[in-house]
C-alpha cells in the first residue's frame, strides 16, 4: 500500500481507471480491424469471434493507458470482463496488466475471489505466482497485478491465504465492506445483535485482518472497498478503520460525486483512491467527434483523446474537494 499512496503523491491524483472493456464500449471499426489477422492465425472459425474482440480490447486498453500513464497512478481491469470470452480474453487481461505495470502504473486486479483452504490459496496465486518451477527471482507472477479485490463473505478462512500471499509477494489486497450497487442494502444493512450493521462488523474484521502489516504511511495491506455512493457510511467507516486504505468504486456513471467521496480520506488527504470506469474509458462517446467512416486508427486516438481528457477533469474534481 506504501507503492500506491506514494504513486498518488507522485500524481497528486487519487483516482484509478477501471480498464473493463465491452463490445459496446470498443469502436466498431477498432473490432473489425483485426479480422483478418485472426482468420490467418486462428485455425478455428468457432474461436475466431472472442480472439478478435480480445485483441480488440487489449489495443483499445493500451491506448488509453498510452494516454493516461502519466497522470494517474493506477488502473483497475475487471476480470470478469476478459473472462467472458474465454481463454483469448484472459490472455488479454494479463496482457493489459503487464502493459499497465510496464508504464509505471499499480495495477489492481478486480477479481472479487473467495473461498477456503486449498482453494483460496490456488485464487490467492494471483498475488504469490507460480511456485513450481520457481527461478532464483522466484515464483512466476502470470498476472501481473499488485493488488486484488476479494470477498469476505467466508470470513477469517477466506482471507487468510491471501493476506499471507500479498504479505509474502509485498502485494495488497481490497475486501468487499460497503458496496456502492442499489441491492447491497439486502445484505450489508442487515442489524445484528448490539445495533451493529454487517458492514460494520465486516468493516472491523478488516481492520483487524491487517494487523502486523501496516507500513510507513500507517496503512495495512488489507484495503477496503468502499462505494462512493454511500458518503455518511464511508465518512463514519474512515474513522472506524483508520489502518485500512479504501478503494472507492460508484463514482461518475454509477452517480457518486467527488463530494460524497472527500469524506473517506484522511485528514492528510491520503487514505482512498477513486474509481471511474465507463465515465473515462467510454468517454469519447460524448466527444461528438466519433463518426463510423472513420479510420480505426483515428478512432483509437479519440478514445485516448477523450480519457485523457476525462482523467484530467476527475483527477481536478477530487483535488478541489481533498481535505
Amino acid at each position: 500500500m506504501d507503492r500506491l499512496i506514494e504513486a498518488i503523491a507522485a500524481t497528486q491524483n487519487p483516482s484509478v481507471v477501471g480498464l473493463d472493456p465491452t463490445e459496446a464500449l470498443v469502436p466498431a471499426q477498432v473490432v473489425a480491424s483485426f479480422a483478418d489477422e485472426i482468420a490467418d492465425e486462428v485455425e478455428d472459425a468457432a474461436d475466431r469471434p472472442a480472439a478478435q474482440l480480445a485483441v480488440a480490447y487489449f489495443e483499445y486498453n493500451r491506448a488509453i493507458i498510452d494516454a493516461i500513464a502519466d497522470i494517474v497512478p493506477a488502473v483497475k481491469p475487471q476480470i470478469a470482463m476478459y473472462e467472458a470470452l474465454g481463454p483469448a480474453g484472459v490472455d488479454a487481461y494479463t496482457m493489459t496488466c503487464e502493459y499497465a505495470q510496464s508504464h509505471g502504473l499499480y495495477v489492481i486486479g478486480d477479481i472479487k475471489r473467495g473461498d477456503i483452504g486449498s482453494t483460496a490459496a490456488a485464487y490467492a496465486g494471483h498475488l504469490g505466482g507460480v511456485a513450481f518451477g520457481a527461478g532464483e527471482s522466484g515464483p512466476y507472477d502470470p498476472w501481473h497485478e499488485d493488488a486484488v479485490t476479494v470477498n469476505p463473505y467466508l470470513g477469517t478462512d477466506g482471507i487468510t491465504p491471501f493476506v499471507e500471499a500479498a504479505t509474502a509477494a509485498d502485494k495488497d489486497i481490497f475486501a468487499l465492506v460497503r458496496t456502492s450497487n442499489p441491492s447491497s442494502s439486502e445484505i450489508q444493512e442487515l442489524e445484528l445483535a448490539g445495533g451493529c450493521r454487517v458492514y460494520e462488523h465486516v468493516a472491523d474484521l478488516v481492520e483487524r485482518w491487517g494487523q502486523g502489516t501496516v507500513g510507513q504511511h500507517r496503512y495495512s495491506r488489507v484495503g477496503a472497498v468502499v462505494g462512493a455512493t454511500h458518503p455518511e457510511e464511508g465518512r463514519a467507516l474512515r474513522a472506524r478503520m483508520p489502518h485500512t486504505f479504501f478503494l472507492v468504486p460508484g463514482y461518475g456513471a454509477q452517480g457518486g460525486t467527488a463530494r460524497d467521496v472527500a469524506g473517506m480520506f484522511d485528514d492528510a488527504g491520503s487514505g482512498a483512491i477513486v474509481n471511474s470506469s465507463r465515465g473515462i474509458i467510454g468517454a469519447w462517446r460524448k466527444t461528438g467527434a466519433y463518426s463510423e467512416t472513420m479510420s480505426a486508427e483515428s478512432a483509437l486516438d479519440l478514445v485516448a483523446d477523450a480519457a485523457r481528457n476525462a482523467a484530467i477533469a476527475m483527477r481536478d474534481d477530487l483535488r478541489a474537494v481533498m481535505p
